[in-house]
């Protein structure tokens, strides 16, 4: 009879084995089984556990085990190891750590191997500090502990049991999508929202499935990491706005050199739009504008403002755009609505520049492979019938045509 998978219990056992005990006897008792991994690098695991990674970690460190940076990438690297293939030997359905700093890297890192859907659950000491760079662009549900991880008693005894509780609930989910459907990853943002909710009605009626992401760094980060593991049949990139934030220190800066690259070993077609390339959106209010950008056109949004882009930046832009989707020119095409790049660049609006966009248009041209389409519709990018015109090219290009 084959084994029921098991919640990985992954964490310092040398430090923390109380703790992670009590999780197992919690996931227990609820009538999952367990598989306890020690991670740990000072000692072996406080209490027997089903994998102590301790002795190979310290054998793999070859007496530098004063290395306190070398030995918890070891562990990290040997972790991640026994977790990847004890998934796709179907004997993990989630996993849980509980730990402080060094516990919440160590548990993070680790979990980055199980794929999207795979329950995981960090109990963080720091979890209520910036999780931007631990949670990235995984499915990580981290749960602030309140109290430090000392032992068990009345409150952290709580928090742990409701973390246990937690992710049992989430191994024993049973939602599943309907037929599948061909999916279209969608990226956007505020400034282009009607756009991207008349773009999504379009490809629905195509009957296609229509994955959205907030294009605010991390978004658009996850998306190209869901298209390298082959999760969309196309990507309509509507938003590129990440860069603009990305080259001045903008609210939505934080993507990686993956960003608008091909995803590598797939065909996965990209209509790329240039929603947002108007502006960098930064974090200031109309009482409180940076002295140097006075003299720009400004768009006061709420907590945040954006900033009309010079020709100096939008050329810059240009470039970076065109080296990207140079890689790969025969699946890629180019949509640029003439009439405006987001919601405060238009007839009357606070951004409206039309010969910085149509110089951001040239210089791309000058710099993209010939073969490369761009198409350019006399529409703003927030115009229903921009909207159907991307969805018809999206589903062209998905479609081979």
């Amino acid at each position: 009879m084959k084994k029921k998978p098991a919640i990985a219990i992954v964490g310092t056992f040398d430090s923390k084995g109380e703790e992670h005990l009590f999780l197992k006897d919690c996931i227990e008792q609820r009538g999952i089984p367990t598989l306890t991994v020690n991670v740990g690098t000072k000692k072996p695991s406080a209490f027997a556990a089903d994998i102590d990674l301790y002795p190979k970690v310290k054998r793999s460190l070859k007496g530098n085990s004063g290395d306190r940076d070398k030995a918890i990438e070891t562990a990290i690297t040997h972790a991640q190891k026994v977790l990847r293939d004890r998934y796709e030997k179907g004997e993990i359905a989630g996993m849980i750590s509980a730990g402080g700093g060094t516990g919440t890297h160590l548990g993070t890192s680790i979990m980055r191997v199980l794929p999207l859907g795979v329950p995981k659950v960090m109990v963080s000491t720091v979890a209520s500090r910036n999780m931007a760079k631990t949670v990235g662009t995984k499915d990580i549900t981290m749960m602030h502990s309140v109290v430090d991880l000392l032992g068990v008693n009345s409150i952290s005894g709580m928090i742990l049991e409701k973390a246990a509780g937690a992710v049992c609930g989430m191994v024993k989910s049973r939602w599943k999508a309907k037929a599948h459907k061909k999916r279209i990853a969608l990226t956007f943002f505020g400034f282009i929202t009607k756009g991207a909710e008349e773009i999504k009605k379009s490809l629905e009626a195509m009957d296609y499935e229509v994955v959205a992401f907030h294009a605010n760094g991390t978004g658009g980060m996850a998306m190209e990491e869901l298209a390298r593991e082959g999760y969309f049949d196309g990507i309509l990139d509507f938003a590129i706005h990440e860069l603009a934030d990305e080259l001045m220190g903008g609210y939505c800066r934080g993507i990686g050199p993956e960003r608008l690259e091909p995803p590598l070993g797939r065909v996965v077609p990209r209509l790329v739009v240039p929603g947002g390339m108007d502006c960098a959106v930064l974090e200031f209010t109309r009482d409180t504008v940076p002295n140097e950008h006075k003299n720009r056109k400004l768009f006061f949004y709420d907590f945040r403002s954006a900033i009309r882009l010079n020709k100096k930046e939008t050329a810059t832009l240009a470039a970076q755009v065109a080296e990207k989707l140079r890689i790969d020119p025969a699946r890629v095409k180019v949509l640029v609505p003439k009439q405006g790049f987001s919601e405060a660049d238009h007839v009357n609006g606070p951004l409206f520049d039309p010969p910085t966009n149509n110089f951001f248009v040239r210089e791309l041209k000058k710099e993209l492979n010939p073969m490369l389409e761009i198409v350019e519709a006399d529409y703003h990018i927030n115009d229903a019938a921009f909207a159907r015109l991307a969805a018809e090219m999206m589903d062209a290009m998905v479609q081979g045509i």
